[in-house]
């Protein structure tokens, strides 16, 4: 039987292609304290990868209880809290991308293979980060760009109807990229919900990044295929596709 070939890379944003110093995490813990929320730095890095205003319902849920009358008020309040902290601080600090990242970028632009960013971000903080690594440049008003753009596609968790741990993001990114099975897909990310989605999402390869912000330890017990160091390890993996070493699965 011929050879499946891989015709996308869906890859998170923050700690898989863009470097995260848990600057979110801060800046989530910073919202918390200015709100009222009691929020662990445990807690929230274990949401990490979620949109944010869900995990403002979560802690506001097990804060007040499920069905606490000022729940949803004490929610818009955070998560308005929350974007400003985040706005502010994206808009005033450098952005890089992640070790291996460019160099991914760049291999599978050659193979011809389509990259998909997805992100917990909602799409003005997303712009704003896609705008400083230059990766805004080229992608049209739906943030879809073509084989001469640096990315083909930029998801961000407001638009979709849940994100993650859901795979709607995958499967937009898919659905715009004319990607129709999700044995054609590579699905890459540094925290549980990433793995949860591409799992999910039913990808050929759910990859586990380890020098984002979850290690090895926190990310061994979700669902992947492998944990990688870094993301151009995704290169390897390929290159053992397209020369049989890595069968696809069924």
């Amino acid at each position: 039987m011929e050879q499946q070939k891989i015709k996308l890379v869906v890859l998170d944003m923050a700690g898989t292609t863009v470097t995260d110093q848990h600057e979110v995490e801060a800046c989530f813990a910073k919202a918390a304290g200015l709100s009222g929320l009691n929020a662990s730095d445990e807690a929230i890095l274990a949401a990490q990868g979620l949109s944010k205003r869900y995990v403002f319902q979560l802690f506001w849920r097990e804060q007040l209880g499920e069905a606490h009358p000022e729940v949803e008020q004490r929610v818009d309040e955070s998560y308005a809290v929350f974007k400003e902290v985040l706005e502010a601080h994206y808009k005033t600090q450098p952005v890089f991308p992640t070790e291996g990242c460019l160099k991914l970028f760049n291999y599978l632009k050659q193979q011809g293979i389509k990259i998909a960013l997805t992100t917990g971000f909602y799409r003005v903080v997303t712009d704003i980060i896609l705008e400083k690594l230059g990766w805004l440049e080229g992608l049209d008003e739906n943030r879809i760009g073509n084989e001469s753009t640096i990315i083909q596609a930029s998801i961000a968790s407001d638009e979709v109807e849940q994100g993650r741990p859901e795979p709607l993001m995958i499967q937009k990114a898919m659905r715009l990229l004319g990607v129709n099975d999700p044995k054609q897909v590579i699905n890459a990310g540094d925290t549980p919900s990433d793995l949860q989605s591409g799992h999910a999402a039913g990808v050929y390869l759910n990859l586990g990044v380890t020098n984002g912000t979850h290690t090895s330890h926190q990310l061994i017990g979700h669902p992947h295929d492998v944990l990688i160091g870094s993301i151009d390890e995704i290169i390897n993996i390929l290159e053992e596709i397209n020369q049989g070493r890595l069968a696809i699965k069924n």
